[in-house]
């Protein structure tokens, strides 16, 4: 499952990870999505990525280790 970012001036790799995941140095799962991307530094306004949703487990307190 993925986000849609489209970019504005200016946009950074490391600012957008830090935006969806709260983390700039995720930069790379959102760079490794967008292969049409350029890989400069700063990102062109207008393009349109996909940004990976990152799915953890929940781990439940009262369930024995071989369960969770």
């Amino acid at each position: 499952m993925y986000l849609r970012h489209i970019t504005r001036p200016f946009d950074r790799w490391d600012l957008i990870a830090h935006q969806y995941y709260g983390n700039a140095a995720e930069f790379e799962r959102i760079l490794a999505a967008n292969p049409h991307a350029p890989t400069t530094a700063t990102l062109p306004a207008g393009i349109h990525l996909l940004i990976p949703i990152i799915v953890q487990n929940e781990i439940v307190p009262d369930l024995p280790p071989w369960k969770r």
